[in-house]
């Protein structure tokens, strides 16, 4: 095999394996407000955890073909349609992996993109141009995408927002501009890996339209979602006692709506990609922490 050929199947390799750290990372992060983590299925009936990392490791070899697909191509209609084709694959590892329940579908759409993105940028490429990579390819019809609806899209058709597409087709937002933002702000506080990844994921939770919580309990879930995680960040964070409070409390009162932010979580994974493959090893902490 050409040595060309060989490095882009390493190169590849290591991007499905940092995509899949970032959803196990964020599926083993404890305690997140009514989302699946190491305490039991938050608000879900039809999760656990144990499904939720045997999903995600089921994505791998997904990862794998989009980075690869991806490597040294345009991102234009034909990169874009055929990354469609390996989502809807990763779609039916994933259900074929839990046993029919939707854990990452919205993970696969996020993090397939951001995985080829990168496989295309230049290696020394900042994430804005990663994301803008991104967001070219997310903006692209794709003419072989069934037509059943998602109950993400028909949160937004019924509520009037844009989604995980949408969060896309704009450059990911909500990953560069707050999510990243507080991880590592947090750690340049000191504050362990830990409580640094949930003050991100409040900081994403407390601006985010999340197509879960809309969906699953309307508009006012998403304002309880909000409200609560401003006030863990108002309260100094999850490394104050009041703030961890906060979150707890928040966790019952999502609990209590059976409201789960799904869309948050999809956007953390999406932050601990993206800083992992900018900085690799760079905050020495453990991804399964």
């Amino acid at each position: 095999m050409p040595a060309p050929q060989c490095a882009d199947k390493a190169r590849a390799r290591e991007l499905a394996d940092r995509a899949v750290q970032a959803l196990v990372a964020e599926a083993l992060l404890t305690p997140k407000p009514a989302l699946v983590d190491q305490r039991g299925p938050g608000a879900h009936d039809d999760l656990d955890l144990e499904r939720l990392l045997r999903s995600a490791q089921s994505l791998r070899g997904s990862f794998h073909s989009m980075a690869l697909q991806a490597r040294g191509a345009a991102p234009d209609l034909e990169l874009r349609e055929n990354l469609g084709a390996l989502g809807r694959q990763a779609e039916a590892r994933m259900l074929a992996a839990t046993g029919g329940s939707n854990a990452h579908r919205g993970a696969i759409w996020v993090m397939g993109l951001l995985v080829a993105a990168r496989s295309i940028a230049p290696e020394d490429a900042p994430l804005e141009e990663i994301a803008a990579i991104a967001a070219t390819l997310a903006r692209l019809p794709d003419r072989h995408a069934p037509q059943i609806p998602s109950n993400g899209s028909r949160a937004c058709r019924r509520f009037g927002v844009r989604g995980a597409r949408g969060e896309a087709a704009s450059g990911f937002p909500h990953v560069l501009r707050v999510g990243l933002p507080a991880l590592r702000g947090a750690r340049a506080r000191g504050i362990d890996e830990t409580r640094a990844r949930l003050d991100a994921l409040m900081a994403i939770m407390a601006g985010l339209d999340d197509t879960c919580l809309l969906h699953r309990g309307g508009w006012p879930a998403v304002a309880a979602a909000r409200r609560g995680a401003r006030c863990v960040l108002v309260l100094g964070g999850t490394a104050t006692a009041a703030g961890w409070e906060a979150l707890l409390s928040l966790d019952a009162e999502l609990l209590r709506r059976f409201a789960s932010p799904g869309g948050s979580a999809d956007l953390l994974a999406a932050c601990l990609f993206l800083d992992e493959v900018q900085s690799p090893g760079v905050n020495n902490q453990p991804w399964n922490v």
